[in-house]
């Protein structure tokens, strides 16, 4: 069973999530800000990891930035309402970047996508 990390400071938002991809098979490891992202990753390792881009404490951009140092192997998908971010340069070491919706399609499909582009530059 794949796990994603969920890194949402929203309660409604990170419970909604783990519920759907729960439901999609995934084991959720869910965290509400950079902090708890980082005491999760001590323990777990996650298949992909869903980052906010604005939460109090470290942002996401600044979490993502610890990702690809310390773990440049999990794959990120950035999950923002605010489409402006997509074109910070920061944001561009992410694996992919979707907008948030009450639709999660979307987001869906991007991680099966990830996930499977990732499992295949793992096995070649």
């Amino acid at each position: 069973m794949q796990a994603l990390l969920i890194v949402e400071d929203d309660d409604n938002l990170r419970k909604l999530y783990t519920q759907e991809f729960a439901e999609e098979g995934y084991r959720v490891l869910p965290a509400a800000n950079g902090h708890e992202a980082m005491q999760v990753l001590e323990r777990e390792k996650p298949d992909l990891a869903i980052l906010d881009l604005v939460m109090p404490g470290a942002d996401g951009i600044e979490l993502l930035g610890r990702f690809v140092k310390q773990t440049p192997q999990i794959p990120v998908v950035l999950n923002t309402a605010y489409p402006v971010y997509r074109n910070n340069y920061l944001t561009w070491s992410a694996d992919a970047y979707v907008i948030k919706s009450s639709d999660l399609s979307e987001l869906k499909q991007t991680i099966r996508a990830v996930l499977d582009r990732n499992h295949a530059e793992a096995d070649p």
